[in-house]
């Protein structure tokens, strides 16, 4: 196939083919709405799907929520895209969603750090192999769709190839003049803007985009000192794309593309949750003790791609990317020395701690607020090959790919104490530069892989494997001029080969086999734990007749040693950034999706899409043993893994017309356990079951503009969002927005 830019004269029929096919596992939402279209083929190379419609190639399990379908879904929260997908887990943290912890297939869900995270085809974490438990995720409301793999297929996404693969793609550069401007308020005082321009001529092609989100929190603060009862967030995002491109009459089309992008956000948050007790009786509240704790963060990313179509056959993406993110997280830690995740789990042993939490306490008592202060460094070159050749009767899909990468994390942190005085938080004493953390930890690697999907007719079988060289070192300083080193001796080396193998066969033109297995892989960085490695399986089946898709898969992850790496997030108790061996572990599970347009199979003149997305999940230890590590405690055999529920369900519809839009989505998430155990759950350490409805609308008042509406959290159900890592943190309540979108 040759790939050329798209004519002015070709675009209207472009747009018109992509609204009209049929969409696989997910629906349009209106056609009359402005979408950026763009004849690129780069965006087939920085998806990891190749879009919904190539689903049935994957050689293993995939899924794609486009723009319309994103879309539907109400709020910011990526949380609410991600329970979409089978076999997909979050765990809630402040109940916006701006932190998400992702788990794939029961993988470690803390910070996302079993699973590889990206935008436009790139790895995103601020330092993916040296600190991949970091505090950075995408603003999920300015993405233009989010895939998901997992399985055999998964080892083209390292490293961590345990979980699997999430990518985010941005909003593209439209083929024509084209620009939108959507704008929403609600309430607590929220405000949201997304707007983008674009266009294209025939060698160059641009786009320039802004997201803003500010709103109050649901929670009110025992005594504001910030000028707010309600502490909430601000994010600024900027992004622009500038393309150049050979015209339609070369010989071998190329492109290159800039992108550069900027995220700021000020995240009034906190680690202090409430105890059991004070979370019954007033599950809103806020302790005097977090009335300061906030995040500030600043993200800049740059990638330089190129594309050239060698020829037919044969094309090769290349792609420079750095990513610079400065986070300093100013949050409580622990009152005379005891962390905050031991007082709320014991208030009555240390019931003068807790008086001090709650401002209750004006004596000797004295807190420590840290300065989590870090800058990360993650950049690299990757270069990825396509290549469709025959030998005889078998065709095959040949993908190559080699990446040069290093990243660093720079822990620059202080600690200040305070005295609460009737109240209010006042500063006695501050603390010294570096003294509560000061080292950096550097990564280097090359990773490369080789895939080939041979088809056989029917049957298609695609092997592959994947190659990661990783070096680690830690360097700590004992000055904050950093002119004298503690200790450098701190490494990790690993040198690993992970091979994949998935196959396809298609019975008919409805029905499809799937299976396969392959290496889980994750770095666990420097400590005294071994690297976690799994070996995976799954099968399955799908089904496509016309408007009606689905899937059931079935999966076994099975640990050879599973890693967990102590964190904050995690409930402290052990030294930041050290690891810990679980030894084996089994998680085995199914997943099963089902989409289905009522309206279109019996010919209707509205739309009415149905999806089902359920999970079920069963984990074990295989083993016994003690831990530091919080998570995890003293593990018995056949104990479960924390924060992995047995079922979760995902039911949405809609009904679709020319003018108008309603989807409704339920949520249900059952109950999960926040440290490793069985049988029944302890109160203090259960997550209880939940089922959140939420509901968007929209009515089109002209060809270009219309209004919307958006109600999250439908019949105010109050629950537990988390328990770790200090405390009982509540959900977010009912949330309506209004707002309106102009396409132009």
């Amino acid at each position: 196939m040759t790939f050329r830019p798209a004519r002015r004269g070709a675009l209207a029929a472009a747009i018109a083919t992509a609204l009209s096919a049929p969409a696989t596992l997910a629906f349009a939402q209106d056609s009359t709405q402005a979408v950026p279209v763009t004849a690129s083929p780069v965006l087939d190379r920085i998806s990891i799907v190749g879009g919904a419609d190539a689903i049935r190639d994957v050689a293993g399990s995939a899924h794609v929520l486009d723009h319309d379908k994103l879309e539907t879904i109400p709020g910011n929260d990526s949380m609410k895209v991600l329970r979409q997908v089978p076999g997909v887990y979050v765990t809630e943290e402040e109940g916006h969603g701006l932190f998400p912890n992702i788990s794939i297939r029961g993988a470690n869900q803390d910070r996302n750090s079993r699973i590889t995270v990206m935008e436009d085809g790139v790895m995103i974490a601020p330092a993916p192999y040296a600190a991949p438990a970091a505090y950075y995720f995408p603003n999920i409301a300015r993405m233009h769709s989010v895939e998901v793999r997992k399985g055999s297929s998964s080892i083209e996404y390292g490293p961590y190839t345990v979980g699997g693969a999430l990518n985010m793609t941005s909003t593209p550069i439209p083929g024509e003049a084209q620009g939108r401007v959507r704008v929403s308020a609600g309430e607590r005082d929220a405000r949201r803007l997304h707007a983008w321009y674009g266009n294209s001529e025939e060698t160059f092609g641009y786009l320039l985009e802004t997201y803003q989100d500010n709103a109050d929190g649901f929670r009110d603060l025992d005594t504001p000192q910030r000028g707010t009862e309600n502490p909430g967030y601000e994010i600024q995002n900027y992004l622009g794309k500038f393309r150049l491109n050979t015209p339609a009459s070369a010989e071998r089309y190329q492109e290159l593309e800039l992108k550069l992008a900027r995220d700021e956000k000020t995240i009034d948050e906190t680690y202090l949750g409430l105890t059991r007790e004070d979370y019954e009786a007033t599950p809103y509240r806020r302790y005097a003790g977090s009335a300061i704790d906030q995040m500030n963060t600043e993200h800049t990313q740059y990638q330089l791609r190129h594309f050239i179509e060698v020829t037919p056959d044969l094309d090769v993406t290349t792609t420079l990317y750095r990513n610079e993110f400065h986070r300093n997280w100013y949050k409580l830690n622990d009152v005379d020395g005891t962390g905050i995740s031991t007082i709320l789990a014991k208030p009555d042993a240390n019931s003068d701690e807790m008086s001090w939490i709650t401002g209750a306490n004006d004596g000797d008592l004295r807190g420590h607020i840290k300065a989590n202060n870090r800058e990360y460094v993650s950049q690299g070159i990757e270069s990825r090959a396509n290549w469709r050749i025959a030998t005889g009767d078998i065709d095959h899909h040949l993908k190559f790919g080699l990446r040069y990468h290093e990243d660093e994390i720079d822990r620059f942190q202080w600690q200040d104490e305070y005295d609460m005085v009737d109240g209010s938080l006042v500063l006695t004493d501050r603390g010294e530069l570096g003294g509560a953390g000061n080292r950096v930890t550097e990564a280097k690697t090359i990773a490369a892989f080789v895939q080939d999907r041979m088809d056989f007719g029917r049957l298609a079988v695609t092997p592959g494997l994947r190659y990661e060289s990783i070096d680690i070192d830690r360097t700590r300083y004992a000055d904050a001029d950093r002119s004298t080193v503690s200790r450098d001796d701190e490494s990790a080396d690993y040198d690993v080969l992970i091979p994949g193998l998935g196959a396809t066969f298609d019975v008919n033109q409805n029905w499809q086999l799937l299976a396969g297995v392959y290496k889980g892989f994750a770095p666990t960085g420097v400590g005294e734990a071994d690297e976690e490695e799994a070996i995976n399986w799954e099968a399955g089946v799908r089904y496509q007749d016309g408007a009606f898709q689905s899937e059931v898969i079935g999966f076994l992850n099975d640990y050879e040693n599973l890693v967990g790496v102590c964190t904050a997030s995690t409930g402290g108790g052990c030294t930041i950034g050290d690891s810990f061996d679980g030894g084996e572990v089994q998680v085995r599970g199914l997943e099963a999706l089902a989409v289905y347009d009522l309206g279109a199979a019996r010919d209707w003149a509205v739309k009415v899409p149905l999806r089902v997305a359920y999970t079920w999940t069963d984990t074990e230890f295989q083993n016994s043993f003690d831990s530091d590590y919080g998570a995890w405690g003293d593990v018995q055999k056949g104990d479960e893994l924390p924060n992995t529920p047995e079922h979760q369900l995902s039911v949405s519809a809609g009904v679709e017309g020319e003018r108008f839009g309603v989807h409704a989505t339920a949520n249900y998430v059952g109950e999960t356990r926040a440290v490793a155990g069985s049988g029944s759950i302890p109160a203090s350490e259960k997550v209880d079951a939940r089922t959140i409805f939420d509901l968007s609308a929209n009515y089109r008042l002209t060809r270009n503009a219309k209004l919307f509406a958006t109600v999250e959290n439908l019949t105010d159900e109050t629950y537990v969002a988390a328990i770790r890592p200090a405390g009982f943190r509540v959900g977010k309540p009912r949330t309506v927005m209004v707002g309106a979108q102009f396409d132009f």
